[in-house]
């Protein structure tokens, strides 16, 4: 008769981790997304569709399991000429461009990512995005250690606003701050009625949207460019983002603070809310009341109302530091544009192509000076 074997006897067999393609994008990126940290659980299936059918493209998904669960899942496009066999992760540039990835994808995930990866592209363009990012950075330390290049160009610098610290610091907004934003408010008011609030993906894509368009067709982005980049109107971005309002979990992550004066649009803020993290995405006012600064009014009230919903950290992402600063921001990590072209023949090809690529990118910023301490800001 054969002797049962005891539990300690058997020997735990390590996950199996398998990486596999899926023509399309995988449903599964919802499932990974919803195990990822929590700034960027807003990577949903959603938010990438949302910029295919806004930009164009057709998807492909490299789906990476351990024991049958998904942990990591990279959406990619073609770009390029075909032969060049290029890719680039889909999205929306604000507040970045990555991927989903378990907090805890496992011992091997990202070398099984990149394995898949090398049999469907040359290159991988990953980016903007910020450095630190939890799916970049692990695959990128991958892909060296595997022989890959990895290409960066820098793209700017982020600001972010611990509102926390702050906070902690004698208080936020500062009692000045306040004061004078009152005296703003006073004489805004006799333009008329102000009308101060609050919405959520729900009510944007109930009419929200086009309150911030309206916004925008009024502004300088309207007078001074051709309006491609406004993120709203139906000319700029605005397809993409009443489409990402369509999933109810990305629509609760949506928010805007909007300022009417007599019920007509004047003033808007709007963010992309990740847990205790809001991303400022866009912000912008009608120049009638530009004397009044109902911009700079509106983000503190905004701001204010983040605080006491357990928002303490803001990333303001790139562009104008001047009133970021002003705000109380600081200099954050930078922005940078990945390019990951595997072993081979085209890694050594795109070492040699790499200051034209930083080439392409933005140069940093010199210190801000302060004319009375001469300190670097």
């Amino acid at each position: 008769m054969t002797k049962p074997m005891l539990l300690a006897e058997f020997t735990r067999l390590p996950p199996a981790t398998r990486a596999i393609v899926l023509d399309g994008l995988s449903g599964a990126i919802d499932l990974v997304a919803e195990a990822a940290p929590e700034t960027h659980r807003f990577l949903r299936y959603q938010w990438f569709a949302a910029a295919l059918a806004a930009y164009g493209g057709s998807a492909r998904t490299i789906l990476v399991e351990r024991d049958g669960d998904p942990v990591i899942a990279l959406p990619m496009i073609r770009f390029g000429p075909a032969p060049a066999r290029l890719a680039a992760v889909p999205g929306c540039y604000w507040p970045f461009r990555s991927f989903p990835a378990n907090a805890d994808p496992g011992e091997g995930a990202f070398d099984a990512l990149l394995d898949r990866l090398g049999q469907e592209v040359n290159a991988l363009r990953v980016g903007p995005v910020c450095d630190g990012d939890p799916a970049l950075e692990p695959l990128l330390a991958a892909a060296r250690t595997k022989g890959w290049a990895t290409l960066d160009r820098f793209v700017a610098d982020s600001y972010i606003l611990d509102m926390a610290a702050a906070n902690a610091d004698g208080g936020w907004p500062r009692n000045s701050t306040l004061r004078k934003n009152r005296f703003h408010e006073k004489h805004l008011g006799d333009h008329g009625a102000l009308d101060w609030e609050f919405l959520q993906g729900a009510e944007l894509a109930a009419g929200g949207f086009d309150a911030l368009a309206a916004i925008e067709e009024k502004s300088w982005i309207a007078a001074r460019t051709d309006g491609r980049d406004a993120k709203f109107t139906t000319t700029g971005h605005g397809a993409f983002w009443r489409a990402a309002a369509s999933d109810p979990v990305l629509a609760k992550m949506l928010w805007a603070a909007l300022l009417t004066v007599d019920g007509a649009p004047a003033a808007f803020s709007f963010d992309v809310n990740a847990g205790a993290l809001k991303y400022a995405v866009a912000n912008s006012y009608d120049p009638a009341f530009a004397k009044h600064s109902p911009g700079k009014l509106l983000y503190y009230r905004n701001l204010v109302r983040a605080m006491a919903d357990g928002i303490d950290t803001v990333d303001w992402g790139a562009g104008d530091s001047g009133y970021k600063r002003v705000i109380g921001a600081a200099k954050g990590p930078a922005i940078r544009d990945w390019l990951l072209v595997r072993p081979g023949l085209p890694a050594l090809f795109g070492r040699a192509l790499r200051g034209m690529w930083e080439r392409s990118g933005q140069r940093p910023a010199a210190p801000v000076v302060d004319e009375v301490s001469s300190e670097p800001v």
